[in-house]
Formats: C-alpha cells, structure tokens, sequence
C-alpha cells in the first residue's frame, strides 16, 4: 500500500467520522428537546445543580417516582 493511499483513507475517515459524530450531536439534542417538551425530564432543572448543591437545597428530583410526577404536574 502507498502511503498516499494510507493518507487518502485517513482523511476520509477522519471526515466521516466528523459527519457522523455531528449527526450524533444534533440528534442527541433533539431527544432532550423532544423529552423536556413531552415532559418526561426537565433537563433545565438540572442546569442549576452546580450552583445549589449545599446540603440545604432541594433536590432536583425526588426519591419517589410519585413525587417526580407530582412536582412535573405543578408546572
């Protein structure tokens, strides 16, 4: 094999993985939008989690599916 060759499918497959890892990417915030909307998971919830984090702070999720449900129907 040439290393022309060998430098040829290096950079095909150096963009085709940069294609699909882009389409990875997009679809990937297309599930969080759609789930947020849909109301499974409200992922802008999570946003703040660095900010509250002392031992104080509410929980971002409760430990009971219920209480999950329960603070989703609030909003």
């Amino acid at each position: 094999m040439d290393m022309e060759f060998i430098r040829n499918l290096q950079g095909w497959g150096y963009v085709s993985m940069i294609f699909f890892l882009t389409i990875g990417f997009y679809i990937y915030i297309y599930y969080l939008y759609k789930s947020q909307k849909g109301g499974k998971k409200d992922y802008e919830k999570y946003s703040d989690m660095a900010l509250n984090d002392d031992i104080d702070d509410t929980l971002v999720e409760g430990k009971h599916p219920q209480e999950n449900k329960k603070d989703n129907e609030e909003r």
